[in-house]
């Protein structure tokens, strides 16, 4: 058993803010289990490692026997989030919802316990409001307090226009902490303003009023924007295991630390003595981003996938071998002149570059290796045989000449 201090720093471990710390050490010390609220509107149906930081401290008060719910916003997802939002976000069909539902139901268990995890669909209630309830429910809040909300403030300072139903968003939110009677509710620092609503609904509806707990937008693979599909510069957790460690490694070595503090289990005190052997020479900064790779491959596949994409990583980048998967296509016919292959054309039409053009900037870069050989010339000799092994970056062709 942890005592209460060591369960505070381990809920707080890669938190944003916590309102209020002292409510919670009180809740904590009651000894009961904590309904502990996280909803996820399903807006699309693949989740990143960005959507997993909000899981894993989801997982956290899993640990320490707290009672979590997985709460799918199939109900405000019909509203539409106006969170960062300029303009109004088209509602989605009930179609997308259910499935992009489904598949979220899939993925969130390779980080909860399906065992301990509630999962509920906020349209049980929502729906069953009527009209006279929603007007109730209104009534409660005030627009002046709304539109101190930050998107929509800078929309109504713009004049762009913002549509009434935007407004019950984190209304409906809000009920549905009152509905799920939620000690704490997590969300990402966007979500903030949404979350703080909640505890001002639950305390008019006579419940104590929730712990807000925010965790912060994870940095994509570059470091600076925001993890995104969007941006390309994403971790996806289905992604095969050798993919996903290749795109891990990428990473700089200063981000590594955010990474093992958001996506991982490691306390705090480890991820300290860690980082100071690595100041202290002691431990090599490689090691450790291939045990944090290591690490989350494992947790969304298994441990053998991740050691044997580990060796693939070993292999193919340190070593600089071919891959083992690399694709076999057959040599495009219009690429013989003269004894010679037009090597530009031939990386536009086996995929390795986007246009003639964009193969003919990438030779010159010398970003182009030929069976093992940085190739920087426009024409190859026309082996009239065998295969050639072409990498351009990171991309792998083998072709049957």
């Amino acid at each position: 058993m942890l005592s209460l201090e060591e369960q505070l720093r381990y809920l707080k471990k890669g938190l944003a803010e916590l309102i209020r710390e002292e409510e919670l050490r009180e809740r904590l010390a009651e000894g009961r289990p904590l309904r502990v609220k996280a909803g996820f509107d399903p807006t699309a149906p693949d989740l990143h490692l960005g959507h997993t930081v909000l899981l894993r401290k989801m997982k956290h008060f899993q640990d320490l026997g707290h009672h979590v719910i997985f709460l799918i916003g199939d109900g405000t997802g019909r509203i539409g989030d106006p969170t960062g939002r300029n303009v109004t976000r088209p509602p989605m069909t009930r179609d997308e919802i259910e499935r992009n539902a489904e598949t979220y139901r899939r993925q969130v268990f390779k980080i909860l316990d399906p065992q301990k995890t509630e999962v509920r669909f906020n349209s049980e209630w929502l729906d069953a409001l009527s009209f006279e309830d929603m007007i109730r429910l209104c009534a409660r809040y005030t627009v002046a307090r709304l539109l101190e909300r930050d998107d929509f403030a800078k929309r109504f300072r713009e004049g762009s226009p913002i549509s009434v139903h935007e407004l019950l968003y984190p209304l409906a939110q809000a009920y549905d902490s009152v509905v799920l009677q939620a000690d704490v509710e997590l969300g990402g620092t966007d979500q903030k303003f949404n979350l703080l609503v909640g505890r001002e609904i639950q305390k008019d509806y006579g419940q104590r009023p929730q712990i807000v707990a925010t965790t912060p937008l994870l940095e994509g693979l570059d470091g600076v924007q925001k993890m995104s599909k969007s941006l390309g510069n994403y971790v996806g957790i289905t992604e095969p295991p050798e993919q996903m460690f290749a795109k891990l490694m990428s990473i700089s070595d200063e981000l590594m630390w955010r990474y093992w503090e958001l996506l991982t289990d490691r306390s705090a005190d480890e991820i300290q003595i860690m980082r100071a052997r690595v100041e202290r020479g002691e431990l090599h900064p490689m090691q450790v981003k291939m045990d944090l790779a290591r690490t989350i491959v494992t947790d969304f596949h298994s441990a053998e996938e991740a050691g044997r994409a580990a060796e693939e990583f070993n292999r193919v980048v340190r070593r600089g071998e071919v891959p083992s998967d690399v694709e076999t296509v057959a040599l495009p016919p219009d690429v013989r002149s003269g004894g010679e292959l037009r090597v530009d054309k031939l990386l536009a039409r086996v995929g390795l570059a986007d246009s003639v053009s964009d193969a003919v900037r990438k030779i010159k870069a010398g970003a182009v290796e030929i069976n093992g050989e940085r190739w920087s010339d426009l024409r190859y000799p026309d082996s009239a045989g065998g295969c050639l092994t072409i990498r351009v970056g990171r991309k792998w062709k083998r072709v049957a000449c």
